[in-house]
């Protein structure tokens, strides 16, 4: 399959590297230490900002409350990078990349962000789309409409890169194409959730200059 685009949005956890096993070990130690009920057994849905996590768990918070758990948060995600890795063919394509053509759009804080990408040693764009810098969070469009503002390009002239079905709708919603990564769902969630093409990996995918934007080029997985 080959498809063109301005520019590619991508997604970072589940995407671009893997840092699932931390996240649920450190939310299940937040759940513990705010008295949540049967915290060992909390897994998060994946995608969403961690505000809106915590207001899942503790809707009594207070604005101060609410403060000091996200910064909890934060240290225990950030201190927690034993096990995290870059997933498959991640560094090839971003390297491959002109500066101006790509960003990340992720539902983690910029604090957090920046402390992965560095561990993980990718490269950083010099623009990027945090939690931080949005009102509403994934499914809502507004993360994806934002990144593309970013790069200075329309959602429909953007494919959206995603591995999880709240950020396929997000992209989707904005108007972007959406282009759907193994590994925390299956092919038929995401395609159920909008996305036009499932990779098994960005391994399968190569991007090439082609008039004003990039030729992408990726072997497809099925609906099934």
């Amino acid at each position: 399959m080959i498809v063109e685009a301005k520019g590619l949005l991508f997604d970072m956890d589940g995407v671009l590297i893997s840092s699932i096993a931390s996240v649920n070990r450190c939310w299940k130690r937040w759940a513990a230490h705010y008295d949540v009920p049967n915290a060992e057994q909390f897994t998060i849905r994946h995608g969403s900002r961690a505000v809106e996590i915590m207001y899942g768990l503790r809707p009594d918070f207070t604005p101060a409350q609410v403060d000091e758990g996200l910064r909890l948060i934060e240290d225990m995600e950030i201190e927690d990078v034993a096990d995290l890795k870059v997933l498959p063919g991640v560094g090839e394509l971003l390297n491959s990349l002109p500066q101006d053509r790509w960003t990340i759009v992720t539902s983690a804080t910029r604090r957090l962000t920046l402390a992965r990408l560095k561990v993980a040693g990718l490269p950083v764009p010099e623009r990027l789309i945090t939690g931080n810098d949005v009102t509403n969070g994934k499914p809502h469009p507004e993360p994806y409409i934002t990144g593309a503002k970013l790069l200075g390009f329309t959602p429909a002239e953007c494919i959206v890169v995603e591995d999880a079905p709240t950020g396929v709708g997000s992209g989707k919603a904005a108007g972007s194409r959406v282009l759907g990564v193994l590994g925390t769902h299956q092919a038929p969630e995401l395609y159920a959730a909008g996305a036009e093409w499932v990779v098994a990996s960005l391994e399968r995918v190569k991007a090439e200059p082609v008039n004003d934007g990039l030729a992408i080029i990726f072997d497809l997985v099925d609906n099934a």
